[in-house]
């Protein structure tokens, strides 16, 4: 470095110049910068001197950078010897030179919009320091928006000029609107103040409300009115706004006031319009619409779900938001998810299959969407995303959730990354994992639904889930998220329930151990020399068996001699069979029912032993307080552990009490629905199997004396009459005992292979087509019998060409089964299906869904959906239980998403289920056995499942056995079960009528309730029974009104409403025509009546009085007129008859004296001729 005041070498000043350079590089444009450096490089490889490699920038002056740098560059080297020389050295430098400017030039980092905090304006600026005449401004005294607001501009030009005002507004999904613009020159009157009217004008629908015309008012939130002022030579051709007012020589803006759309007036189109449309929009005019609070969190479930692992599951459908910014975010959100997921869970056991569905949605086209949250074998946690691509990506966490406690599953997506963590009842993090993608989600919450649990293609987990919380715009934390843990008591009875029947199971393995070892060496010693041995010199077998014969004599008695008697090779799952079994045996005798306490504990220890028909019998005592006070709480426990169970009953009673929403139980179709559908799906394969106490269902009401003597058993007349026709080779007799004994119908238990007997016998015998085709049925499954394909279908095939449309169904289905030929298949359930055969829709639509129709390519849902709902009209389950998954989805437009006619459709299927008509079997055997005990028993497990029937024999029960309900039942019976049956879709007539009498006469501690009575009348009268109507016609006797909207279901014209009479008159009538008219009902008396007193009525009105006067009095003019006649003629017959001679006054006497005859007496002439003899004539022809 040379001193201060010498003159500076030429690299001394090259050194200052790369420094300077180095420090305002960044703040140089990039043509300049690449100038200086291009001309820093070539100055360098045009100067032949200092050639040695100039020492690292110094920067004078103390600058700071210069240090730091200089502290950070590395000591330069010596060179070698070889590098001395005059040329080497030079081309050296200059290689020194060009690696300088290649860190210049990397030091310079291009702007391209990234990381820029400072603009450059490209407009030039006006100079500020230069003072300018020119000004504008705006004068507006009334700034509402509204259309031909006045407005004044003043403004001043000293050269000539362009005036703009332009208003510029900001709507609900726009900024930076242009709404209104205008521009004029001023080219003479300059240096002069002069001063400008404008009338604003707006679009309409900025100013006016909605009407006919203007569909939808613009929602405003800003309007700026901006003025400026620019001069002709200074203006830019075809600028934007903001350029050409940011260029302006003077400028001037104002900010209007926004008036709201249901403020603003209507506007005069000065149109006519149609009477129709106007009065349709002045019925809409002066509404205002009112958008309800709307969040993003939505509760999917908030009451207790039991999961048995079965393919079904809670089905959730989420629409569109209704407010228009929520919506927006969404959609922006679709490939760019955020959202949380939170999930109390109770895992008993991991899956049993790969994967087992925690939640997951399924998308339109029936394929995994985003997210689907599943759980594996190992107890982890797999999740699956669905990418924008098309594809899908899927990561497992390392951690594997717990068993046996109540936890919390919370999932968060915030675009590309997730986070699950595992939350416990405290509230505290106990497993957490984040994934990082780089792929973009897709997520449409709106585009198929959420599935909770199982589903079509997935089994759900083995559990329960608590609360269910979604937020689907926003990924939150764990610390934000509101799901805490249910309050409600049952959550902790449930994990009670399962930590203490471990300890049970524990003591039956162990004690059946204990016995089947003391067994083993009992057995077969002589033959197995290492157990001759061992017994021999061994020691005895060292447990604490006084222990647990103390605790199983105690508390367990009734499991201690089951497992005494006990196979002792089965598992803890037959020992509670066989204890419970026991336990109702002893319960159905004569007043067993008295002992119901004492067999509580039995019942709780098969429950725990695994066999859950126990557990729904407990659930049903504790709630309806059999034998005992009720406890709610304890009846959903047991209830909730049987269901997860997988037993029948208890499925359907929480899908019954969830879907009409009693006791307690919120209504919830999709819950009803998860229920319901877990028996569903099972019942079709229940039917084909014998296994199991199963029975047909049939609908025998203990009413209908006919069908009580139709029912039989195997030692039964009527059974052994039939068994005697087909002896004799009757066909249909053998036809219906092998259908009786197939199926387990009329009293008569399943036994198939009795069954198979006599569909050969009939087959083979009578050939009889449907025998035919049963016993080839038989054959193809071996059901009774061992399987013969090549039989089969040579009796199938003979019965397809006797007309017999399911045998012709049944070739397709070989076809279809076994040879896989889809074309044969299809042919044959096409006709089958044009001979009615709902079977082949059934199979017609499978063809479709599996997408190997013949000559069609790929799945068509749309066609399937159609054969399933034809075949559900026949009667089909599998097609009914289709449809009403399809109800439930929604995924169809053939099909919109209906969950109530979802829940009816598979409740028809799952009441179809065996196990329920074993349990409907056993009680009416038992009332025909006059068990009155056992009848009552069974009744009730059936009627809590929300079968009607069983639920009307159950009230008849209770009438027949007052004193049976009273004392063993701590709930009304009959006005409990009477009223459950009434709310069934199918409910009878006499039903509606005894309920209807209930609410009229007020059923004991009841109060009286008309308006409950009418509806039951007239529910029962809609239903085409004749003493609703007569009902409803005394009710209107009695002065009560009938509403209209019953009278409209009862479609009476509306004519009739006002008139009581009318009314009456034809409730009266229907009642008639609805009678049996081989006999006088008393509806036809009551009609009777009713006319007598309406002509008694109008006897005596007014008007009958005054008629009846008139009459009266006119009578008796006319008898005083002819009794004055009468007078008038005998004073002149009296008159003629003094003229005659004195002896003719006396004829009698002449007559006698002389002994003469009576002279003839002629009468009094008529005729003409003899006018003139009859004075008398006019007055009586008068």
């Amino acid at each position: 470095m040379s001193a201060g005041g010498a003159r500076k070498t030429g690299p001394e000043l090259e050194q200052r110049a790369f420094g300077w350079l180095w420090l305002h590089l960044p703040s140089l444009g990039g043509p300049s910068c690449f100038l200086l450096l291009l001309l820093f490089a070539l100055g360098g490889m045009s100067r032949k001197q200092d050639l040695l490699p100039p020492p690292w920038p110094d920067f004078q002056g103390g600058d700071a950078v210069g240090t730091a740098m200089e502290s950070l560059a590395p000591s330069p080297a010596p060179l070698p010897a070889r590098f001395r020389s005059s040329s080497n050295l030079g081309f050296l430098a200059l290689h020194k030179r060009c690696l300088l400017l290649l860190l210049l030039l990397l030091k310079y980092e291009p702007s391209l919009g990234k990381k820029t905090f400072l603009t450059t304006p490209v407009i030039l600026q006006p100079d500020d320091s230069v003072f300018y005449e020119d000004f504008i401004h705006l004068n507006v005294l009334d700034k509402r928006v509204r259309n031909d607001t006045e407005i004044s501009v003043t403004y001043l030009c000293s050269k000539p000029c362009i005036v703009t005002i332009e208003a510029i507004a900001s709507l609900e999904f726009r900024t930076g609107v242009s709404v209104y613009k205008k521009s004029w020159e001023n080219n003479n009157h300059l240096h002069t103040t002069w001063n400008q009217t404008v009338n604003l004008t707006f679009p309409s629908s900025m100013v006016f409300r909605d009407d006919f015309v203007i569909k939808h008012s613009l929602i405003v939130h800003t309007v700026i009115l901006y003025a400026w002022l620019s001069h002709k030579q200074a203006r830019v051709p075809h600028a934007k706004q903001e350029e050409g007012y940011l260029q302006a020589i003077a400028r001037d803006y104002t900010l209007l006031d926004i008036v709201p759309p249901f403020e603003r007036p209507h506007k005069d189109h000065k149109v006519c319009l149609k009477w129709s449309l106007e009065y349709t929009w002045r019925l809409q005019a002066n509404r205002i619409p009112w958008c309800p609070h709307e969040t993003d969190a939505v509760e999917i479930l908030n009451f207790p779900y039991a999961s048995s692992g079965e393919m079904a599951g809670l089905v959730k459908k989420f629409p569109k938001f209704k407010n228009r910014e929520l919506e927006r975010i969404r959609k922006r959100q679709i490939s760019s998810p955020n959202f949380t997921v939170s999930i109390w869970l109770y895992l008993l056991h991991y899956c049993k299959k790969p994967l087992c569905g925690i939640l997951y949605f399924i998308d339109s086209k029936e394929m995994y969407g985003s997210p689907a949250v599943f759980l594996n074998d190992e107890g982890c946690v797999h999740i699956q995303m669905h990418l924008v691509n098309g594809e899908d990506t899927a990561v497992k966490t390392t951690f594997s959730l717990p068993l046996k406690q109540w936890l919390r599953l919370d999932l968060s997506v915030n675009g590309e990354q997730i986070e699950i963590r595992s939350v416990g009842t405290n509230l505290k993090i106990h497993q957490h994992e984040i994934f990082h993608f780089r792929e973009d989600f897709y997520y449409n919450d709106t585009s198929g639904y959420l599935a909770l649990g199982g589903s079509t293609y997935s089994p759900g987990i083995e559990g329960y889930f608590g609360t269910v919380k979604y937020y689907r715009l926003h990924g939150l934390e764990t610390e934000r998220i509101s799901n805490p843990f249910f309050s409600n008591e049952v959550l902790k009875r449930i994990d009670a329930y399962h930590q203490k029947c471990p300890a049970i199971q524990s003591i039956a393995s162990k004690y059946g151990f204990t016995l089947r070892q003391g067994e083993e060496e009992q057995k077969c010693i002589r033959d197995n020399y290492y157990l001759e041995m061992k017994n021999k010199y061994g020691g005895n077998l060292k447990c604490a068996e006084i222990i647990w014969e103390k605790e199983l004599i105690g508390k367990h008695n009734s499991m201690s001699r089951q497992l005494q008697k006990a196979d002792l090779q089965l598992p803890e799952a037959i020992f509670g069979r066989k204890l419970f079994v026991t336990t109702l045996q002893n319960l159905s005798k004569d007043d067993g029912l008295h002992y119901i306490n004492s067999s509580l504990q039995s019942l709780m220890d098969s429950s725990c032993l695994g066999y859950h028909r126990a557990s729904y019998v407990l659930g049903v005592i504790f709630e309806i307080g059999l034998g005992m006070p009720t406890d709610p709480l304890q009846g959903l426990l047991y209830s909730l552990v049987a269901a997860q169970g997988g037993d029948r009953l208890a499925l359907m009673n929480l899908g019954y009490k969830h879907y009409q929403g009693i006791n307690d139980y919120p209504r919830d179709l999709e819950l009803s629905y998860a229920y319901y559908s877990d028996v569903a799906v099972k019942t079709p394969h229940d039917q084909n199997t014998a296994e199991g106490d199963q029975a047909f269902v049939e609908p025998v009401r203990l009413q209908d004396d006919e069908l009580l003597k139709a029912q039989t058993r195997e030692s039964g007349d009527l059974f052994m009459w039939l068994k005697h026709e087909a002896k004799r080779g009757d066909a249909a007799a053998q036809q219906r005992l092998g259908q009786m004994l197939f199926w387990g119908q009329q009293g008569v238990g399943k036994n198939h292979k009795a069954a198979v007997e006599w569909y050969a016998k009939g087959a083979l015998e009578t050939g009889d087509p449907t025998s035919l085709y049963d016993y080839s049925i038989v054959l193809f499954k071996g059901q009774g019998v061992k399987k013969n394909k090549r039989r089969a279908l040579q009796l199938m095939k003979k019965a397809a060409s006797k007309g017999l449309p399911q045998a012709v169904n049944g070739l397709g289905w070989y076809y279809h089964n076994f040879q896989r030929d889809y074309a044969k298949a299809a042919k044959y359930w096409l006709k089958a299906e044009a001979m009615g055969s709902p079977e082949a829709s059934f199979n017609l639509g499978v063809l479709y869904l599996d997408g190997i129709y013949p000559g069609q390519t790929g799945r068509n849902h749309t066609v399937a959906a159609d054969y399933f709902y034809k075949a559900a009209e026949g009667g089909h389950m599998e097609g009914t239980l289709r449809c009403s998954q399809y109800y439930i989805s929604g995924n169809l437009a053939r099909f919109p998403r209906d969950p109530e006619k979802a829940v009816v459709w598979a409740k028809f299927v799952a009441e179809k289920n065996g196990y329920l008509g074993h349990v409907i079997r056993k009680a009416l055997n038992a009332y025909l056995d006059l068990s009155w005990h056992e009848a009552l028993l069974y009744y009730i497990f059936a009627a809590e499942t929300g079968i009607e029937v069983s639920q009307t024999n159950l009230a008849h029960l209770c009438e027949e056995q007052a004193n049976l309900a009273k004392t063993y039942l701590a709930t009304d019976c009959v006005w409990r079960y009477y009223n459950f049956s009434v709310f069934q879709s199918n409910a009878p007539t006499f039903a509606y009528l005894k309920v209807g009498d209930f609410y009229y006469y007020g059923y004991q501690n009841q109060s009286r309730d008309l308006d409950m009575s009418i509806q039951m009348y007239s529910q029962a009268a809609l239903n085409g029974d004749a003493q609703g109507f007569y009902n409803l016609a005394t009710l209107l006797e009695e002065g009560y009104s009938i509403p209209s909207d019953i009278l409209d279901h009862l479609e009476i014209c509306r004519s009739l409403h006002t008139s009581n009479t009318a009314l009456r008159q034809q409730l009266y009538e229907r009642c008639c025509s609805l009678s049996n008219q081989e006999s006088i009902s008393p509806c036809t008396f009551a009609l009777l009546y009713f006319h007598l007193r309406i002509f008694c009525s109008v006897w005596h009105s007014s008007l009958i009085y005054f008629l009846g006067s008139f009459l009266a009095f006119a009578l008796v003019a006319f008898v005083i007129q002819c009794f004055q006649r009468l007078l008038r003629i005998r004073s002149q017959v009296s008159s003629i008859c003094g003229e005659v001679p004195t002896d003719c006054s006396s004829p009698d006497e002449s007559t006698k004296a002389s002994g003469m005859a009576e002279p003839e007496v002629h009468p009094v002439p008529n005729n003409g001729e003899e006018a003139d003899l009859n004075p008398q004539r006019p007055s009586s022809s008068s």
